[in-house]
Parts: C-alpha cells; sequence; structure tokens
C-alpha cells in the first residue's frame, strides 16, 4: 500500500489537521532543529571510510606489528573446537576475555589450585568461571543467548571428552607439549594455536598442520607471549597484551607453568 506524503497528504489519525505556527514550529516540519553546516564530503574522503565487518569475538591479542586486534569469534551456532599447544597463562587470558564478553567458562582440569583464583577473580562473586574435577563436567545448556567455553586443561594425552563441542559450545583443549596422541588432538581442531615448542614437536605439528619451512623453524624460539594460531588454509601470529587487571590476576606472560 503506497502512503502519501508531501503537500496534499492526509494527515495521521488522530492528528490535528491545523498547521501550528506557534514560535519555534513549522506547519507540517514539528521543531526547527539546530542551525548546522551540512556534512558535506568529497569522493576522496568518502572512499576512505570504512567500517569493520565480521570482526566480532574475543580479543585474544593484536598482529605481530601491533598495528592491529586480533579478533576471533569463539561462539558459533556450529561445532568449534581449538587446541593451544602452550601454557595455562595464555589459556587463562583467553578464558578471562571469554567472560568479560559474557559467556559462562566451565573449567575441566586437575590443576584447581592453578584455577580456582583466576576463577574467583574473574566474576567478582558470580560463578561465570567454574572448576571441576577430570570427568565431572556435565552439560551445561549452552545456547545464543548464554555460550559456553570449555576448557580442557588434563596434560599431554587428555582422554576424550564425555562433553563435546555444540552449537554456541565451544571446547579448548590446552596441551602443555605434544603427548603419543598428538596426531589426534590436532587433527580433530578447528583451530590450533601453538606457543614455544621442542623442534621435534615443531617438525610433527608442521607436518600434521602442512606448514611451511618458516613456520617451523620460527616455533622453537617465538617468545612467551607469542602464539601463532593455525588452521591448514591460513595462518597468523598473535601477540597477547594483557591488561592491568589481567596482570594482577595471572602475572606476566609466560610459556611453561
Amino acid at each position: 500500500m503506497a502512503y502519501r506524503t508531501g503537500p496534499g497528504a492526509l494527515p495521521p489519525i488522530g492528528a490535528d489537521p491545523r498547521p501550528r505556527t506557534r514560535a519555534g514550529l513549522l506547519p507540517g516540519f514539528g521543531l526547527r532543529g539546530p542551525r548546522r553546516e551540512k556534512h558535506v564530503l568529497t569522493v576522496a574522503e568518502l572512499d576512505a571510510l570504512s567500517f569493520p565487518v565480521g570482526d566480532d569475538g574475543v580479543l585474544i591479542g593484536e598482529d605481530v606489528h601491533r598495528s592491529r586486534p586480533a579478533v576471533l569469534g569463539l561462539f558459533r551456532p556450529g561445532a568449534y573446537e581449538l587446541v593451544l599447544v602452550g601454557g595455562l597463562w595464555t589459556a587463562q587470558v583467553i578464558a578471562l576475555r571469554s567472560a568479560a564478553t559474557g559467556a559462562r567458562v566451565a573449567v575441566e582440569t586437575a590443576r584447581g589450585h592453578l584455577w580456582g583464583p583466576m576463577a574467583q577473580a574473574a566474576g567478582g562473586g558470580q560463578p561465570c568461571v567454574t572448576v571441576h574435577q577430570p570427568g565431572r563436567l556435565g552439560p551445561q545448556g549452552a545456547s545464543v543467548t548464554s555460550p559456553v567455553l570449555v576448557v580442557r586443561d588434563l596434560g599431554a594425552r587428555p582422554p576424550r571428552s564425555r562433553l563435546s563441542a555444540a552449537p554456541w559450545q565451544t571446547v579448548l583443549t590446552v596441551v602443555p607439549h605434544l603427548g603419543p596422541n598428538a596426531a589426534r588432538v590436532l587433527n580433530s581442531a578447528d583451530l590450533v594455536g601453538v606457543q614455544r615448542v621442542m623442534p621435534e614437536e615443531a617438525e610433527l605439528i608442521g607436518r600434521v598442520l602442512s606448514l611451511g619451512a618458516a613456520e617451523v623453524a620460527n616455533l622453537p624460539s617465538l617468545p612467551d607471549d607469542l602464539t601463532l594460531w593455525t588452521t591448514r588454509m591460513n595462518r597468523q601470529y598473535v601477540r597477547i597484551v594483557a591488561g592491568q587487571a589481567e596482570r594482577q590476576v595471572l602475572g606476566g606472560p609466560r610459556r611453561l607453568d
């Protein structure tokens, strides 16, 4: 249905058909707005405008040049699994930042004494980060309005989990170093983060994930705050810069726990 506008148009139902002529009002236009210069851009200025699209998610760091943030969409309508071959510090930063976005974080670990202080500090009294003994993590009831990050910190040989990734429930498996089942663990992940590893581990990771020779050579010498995030198609080095509150809770970056 078309509606008439402009001169001769019928007033809305219930409106006073008589034009207002009091001071400050114009017939048909309401209150007189502020008098400002029009916002005019040249073609060159218009081309310079840009709007980020698709960068929503959890801030996991910045690029090696410290010029652009690295944002990871952790929570998705489909299952999403990550593996971090690295230290507890990096995993806890990701957990804290996930909780800061409003997600719930459930940690399955035998090192509860290392996760407990972080979990207590994260929620300010609210149970947004919970710590569970191995094998005792039940269904989390994840949804689009209540996403969940499950962190599995179960050593170099993590057992298969009864609680798998699901829509809006992402699983992050942390392994300090590669064990005998490394190929299975790496192949099961949608995304793998690799921190400093031994040369023989770098060779194995390179074969499984099809890394180039340069990446394989770099892995044994990565600094504590640098992680290579990779799939078989794309890879990016990401540096974590901890905020003041994160440093108070977790201390400085470290690869070994």
